[in-house]
């Protein structure tokens, strides 16, 4: 008995693979690999391998050496994967996955731990960095402090390149690159010297014309180079000067001593500031963990939770309307389209996706100008003067109209679809039992809609959350109250995180990450509650 048990199942085990593969093991590992295939893994594998290499030399310069470990050990074990002929399921899903977590994974926990610190304008380095800025812009000029012939340059483009300035030595004849990170000795051989000292070419710079540097003569005059004495700064555009730092900082007290006025500025660690005894902060601070202060504020400073709840509010309201009414106009044309009555169904189609098949973005654009008061065509057509865009409640119709022409065309062609296969045998009995069209409609097609539907309204829902274009190119979040310029009545809380971070009155990405947290945890919650509602739908109807 047990010989003829054990006899099939060891050759089950060990002369064929897995249930349903069709290939005895020994087969399969051979199986040989085609040229194309070949190039392919070899391309890729050298590609990683370059990778590997080229990441590797800033971690050791930097003696990150667990990073370098992590690299190592990720680049061996990519190599050792796709160079054996075992694990064939991971050989497809690694790609998948390495994607996942540098796309989704990784930014989500960037922003996460963003919304724990103060980072922003002011806050956006270390507090060695905070220090040389406070001195390097305190720097002027003294008394005896050298001059050196200035020649304005650049990394890259003239027009937008990093600036560099280049200066030759009155005392040497030497010729420096300084930046914000200090002066750097050129070799004479890579610098073409004119009499007097002006460099005109320097390799791996371009030298800046008068014209190109009087565009950015801003720029120049705020570049600050630190240097062992103080610091470099312009006077004008071909010449330098070595200045003093009037403020300057003392480890002892850890503070900021003014020298000319004596007022000092005592680090506070937990601000990321150097703060005075009254209470005045210089503007450059270093980037802290503050904990859940950002969460705090939002929920409870009145300058921020008040816009907050209320722009969440409407929030919830556009992206139910815009998911809302699309849907059902696009249904209710399908319905119609789907009617077996109706005829010339295919040229209606291609009729009514034509805002489907334009570039949203333009059409958002032609809406604006539609809805301008002035020039606008739906002013001009009949007549009105009304200003659209100026009054809260008018704004927010028009932002969702310009949706629902917009959206309609998507829900549109779903629902086709999902008519479609609907079996006619159902609706048909429910005719035959006596029911009208409209309980027809409510009793089976629309169960049946919905629950082919759901999952893509949830879709909508989250999408037109976060639809940063339907504001910001009809009406960037206006009109705005004049007494808080930063939040406006068709807000959406991603507008208002948009210019929290980016806004013209100085970046705050700690609190706008923290918004973007409160974001992402209302858009998961919804469709956490949707999807269960959906399967509970499916369960009644399958």
């Amino acid at each position: 008995m047990s010989t003829k048990l054990s006899g099939p199942r060891s050759t089950r085990t060990s002369g064929r693979g897995p249930v349903g593969s069709g290939l005895p093991r020994t087969v399969r590992s051979h199986v040989p690999i085609t040229a194309t295939g070949l190039v392919v893994k070899v391309v890729l594998l050298g590609l990683v391998a370059g990778i590997a290499i080229w990441a590797a030399f800033p971690l050791v310069e930097a003696g990150k050496w667990v990073g370098l470990a992590l690299l190592a050990a990720t680049t061996a074990g990519l190599f050792y994967l796709y160079l054996t002929p075992r694990h064939i399921p991971a050989k497809y899903l690694l790609p998948g996955t390495v994607f996942l977590i540098a796309f989704q994974v990784f930014p989500v926990l960037y922003t996460a731990s963003t919304a724990f610190t103060n980072f922003g304008d002011g806050h956006r380095g270390s507090k060695d960095d905070a220090i040389v800025a406070i001195q390097s812009s305190s720097v002027q000029q003294v008394p005896g402090s050298t001059e050196y012939t200035l020649s304005v340059a650049s990394e890259g483009d003239p027009v937008t390149g990093p600036l560099v300035f280049l200066v030759t030595d009155p005392a040497t004849g030497a010729v420096s690159a300084g930046d914000a990170g200090g002066l750097r000795r050129l070799d004479a051989a890579d610098v073409t010297v004119a009499p007097g000292g002006k460099v005109t070419a320097a390799d791996g710079y371009t030298v800046l014309t008068f014209g190109q540097a009087s565009t950015r003569s801003q720029e120049i005059t705020d570049l600050v180079v630190p240097t062992a004495g103080g610091a470099l700064r312009s006077s004008g555009l071909s010449r330098a000067y070595e200045g003093r730092a009037i403020r300057a900082y003392d480890a002892g007290c850890d503070c900021i001593t003014d020298r000319e006025s004596g007022r000092t500025w005592t680090a506070d660690e937990k601000a990321g500031s150097f703060v005075a005894a009254d209470g005045e902060r210089l503007a450059q601070g270093w980037k802290v963990n503050v904990g859940g202060e950002n969460f705090s504020r939002v929920l409870t400073d009145p300058n921020i939770s008040g816009p907050f709840f209320g722009t969440l509010l409407w929030n919830f309201a556009f992206a139910t309307g815009s998911t809302g009414l699309t849907f059902l106009l696009g249904m209710a044309i399908a319905l119609a389209l789907h009617s077996p009555r109706m005829r010339g169904t295919n040229l209606y189609r291609v009729l009514l996706i034509l805002p489907y098949a334009m570039p949203s973005f333009a059409m958002l654009l032609v809406w604006r100008d539609m809805f301008n008061t002035d020039f606008g065509l739906i002013n001009n057509l009949f007549g009105l003067g009304v200003d659209w865009f100026g009054q809260d409640w008018s704004a927010r119709a028009t932002v969702l109209l310009v949706q629902l022409w917009l959206g309609y065309p998507y829900m549109f062609l779903v629902a086709t679809g999902a008519l479609q296969a609907i079996p006619r045998e159902l609706t048909e009995a429910t005719s035959v039992d006596g029911a009208s069209p409209w309980q027809s409609f409510r009793a089976v097609t629309l169960p049946l809609l919905l629950v082919a539907l759901a999952p893509l309204l949830i879709a909508s829902f989250a999408y037109n959350f976060n639809n940063i274009n339907a504001i910001w190119l009809t009406t960037e979040g206006g009109p705005f109250p004049a007494d808080n310029p930063r939040n406006g009545a068709t807000d959406l809380l991603i507008t208002y995180t948009y210019r929290l971070a980016f806004g013209a009155q100085g970046a705050e990405f700690g609190t706008a990450a923290a918004v973007s947290i409160f974001i992402f945890a209302i858009v998961a919650t919804v469709s956490a509650i949707s999807f269960r509602s959906t399967r509970k739908q499916e369960e009644v109807y399958s």
